[in-house]
Order: structure tokens, then C-alpha cells, then sequence
């Protein structure tokens, strides 16, 4: 189900924010997932801030949750906690519960900038004589995880044409993701119709393990919210739909973000 975030972010990453976030503590983004013509689950993605400082790091908490007779075919209840810098958007560790079917692990990933380290523990909760898994693997001093990227490419200067090289770290060897932002289309939502640029994450080097193409809109606006992700596979299409945005905090919506 984490589909819809797991190639996704932006180079932009690197330097510290210069403005204000398209997003803040107190944000939720619901999204109704179908696969082809089957209602298949819900994505529920949220922030937080670990304390009250400004510089106090962003806990994004990210649930899916399979629904309906997709859910008679295969089970989906994965929790992703992904901790955050505020100023860099650079990922400080990852936290997964998976309950995929048969598979459940639990997985917690650190990456240690000042030793440009990722350190890998995961349980297989399924198998309880399997020995806890311990790696670790080179990162660059900035990295992605899959679902803090989600949340950088909201802040990434978009343009028609242009390209972004991404930076994501699962847990084993850092992969570059390249995002070639296409077009810029009306996608029709909720909230009315919006415009949105249309971009194409691409895997170098295997990131993702399911072949096929996934797109992504992100609205063309202070609040660049991601509106629509589509992921086309050999099983067929998966599609996951901005359904809902609450806010607990007032947003400063930049009014400049190309």
C-alpha cells in the first residue's frame, strides 16, 4: 500500500529551508486507494513535532490500511513513522511496521549523517527463531527515506522540463531516484479543480522491486499538495486519491515555490 510514497522526493533536500514549508505540524492527508476498478484501502499520513523548539525534529506517521474484498485477497495494515530535520528535510531514521499477508517485520532505520551511515535492524515478527537482521550501509550526508521523500518533493522548485535526482535509502545500498517533472495538467478533486504538475519517478538501480511506472500530481500552489499518485503494474493500476486535508496549526502558504 506504501506504494503511493515509495519513489517519490527531491533533491532540494540538501540546503536548509529558505521560506516557509508547503506543510507543518498538525497537517493530514487522507487518500482513497483503488486498484483498477476495485475500492483497495486508505492512506493516512500525518505530522507532529518532537518537542516545542523550532529546530525540534517532524514525526510523519503514515498508516495503510487494506479495505473490502481487496483486503480478502491480501491483508495490509503497514505503520511507517519517518523522523524528519525541519530546516534540511533530511531523514534522521525510519521506523516500519509491515503486515503484508504472510509478512510481517518490524524495521527501524537510522541514518547517521556525521558518519554517513545507514544502521538496519529488523525483526521478522513471523518467524520467531529467525535471528534479528543488522546491517549497516554508505549514505550521502543528506539522504531520503521513503516517506520523508514524499514530503520533499512538495518543497522542490518544479518546473515543466525539468529534472530532479533523488537520494533514497531503504534500509540497504542508496539508490538515486530520478523525478522528470512532464506536464502541467487540471486534475479534477474534492476540493475542485486544481492545477498540477505531473511528474514520473524513475528507480536507477532497483529501488523498487515492482516493475512498472508510477505518476505523481502535485498541485501548482503554496500548499503543493500531492493530489493524485498512480502506480501501473503487472497486476494492474494502483491509485491513490487526495481525499481529505485537515489542519490543527494555521499554514504560512508560500506564495512563491517554482
Amino acid at each position: 500500500m506504501l506504494v503511493v510514497a515509495a519513489v517519490c522526493g527531491a533533491a532540494v533536500a540538501r540546503q536548509p529551508a529558505t521560506g516557509p514549508l508547503p506543510f507543518a505540524p498538525g497537517e493530514q492527508l487522507t487518500y482513497q486507494v483503488a486498484w483498477s476498478i476495485f475500492p483497495a484501502g486508505e492512506v493516512v499520513s500525518s505530522i507532529k513535532q518532537a518537542g516545542s523548539g523550532l529546530g525540534d525534529p517532524y514525526e510523519i506517521d503514515t498508516a495503510a490500511r487494506s479495505t473490502g474484498f481487496v483486503s480478502l485477497l491480501f491483508n495490509t495494515d503497514d505503520h511507517y513513522q519517518s523522523i524528519i530535520d525541519p530546516n534540511t528535510l533530511c531523514s534522521r531514521e525510519i521506523s516500519k511496521t509491515v503486515n503484508e499477508g504472510r509478512r510481517h517485520k518490524d524495521t527501524r532505520i537510522v541514518f547517521d549523517s556525521a558518519r554517513k551511515l545507514a544502521l538496519l535492524t529488523e525483526r521478522d515478527m513471523s518467524r520467531s527463531d529467525h535471528p534479528v537482521k543488522r546491517a549497516q550501509n554508505a549514505i550521502p550526508a543528506c539522504v531520503e527515506d521513503i516517506v520523508a521523500a514524499f514530503y520533499a518533493l512538495r518543497r522542490a522548485p518544479l518546473h515543466v522540463g525539468s529534472q530532479l535526482d533523488i537520494p533514497v535509502n531503504d534500509g540497504s545500498k542508496t539508490q538515486v531516484v530520478v523525478a522528470d517533472v512532464q506536464a502541467r495538467e487540471q486534475i479534477k478533486t474534492p476540493f475542485g479543480t486544481r492545477e498540477a504538475f505531473r511528474i514520473e519517478p524513475r528507480a536507477i538501480g532497483g529501488l523498487s522491486k515492482r516493475k512498472g511506472r508510477m505518476l505523481i500530481w502535485i498541485s501548482d500552489d503554496g500548499q503543493r499538495l500531492p493530489l493524485r499518485i498512480k502506480a501501473m503494474m503487472l497486476i494492474g493500476t494502483i491509485t491513490g486519491n487526495l481525499v481529505s486535508v485537515t489542519r490543527t496549526n494555521p499554514l504560512v502558504v508560500p506564495k512563491h515555490v517554482h
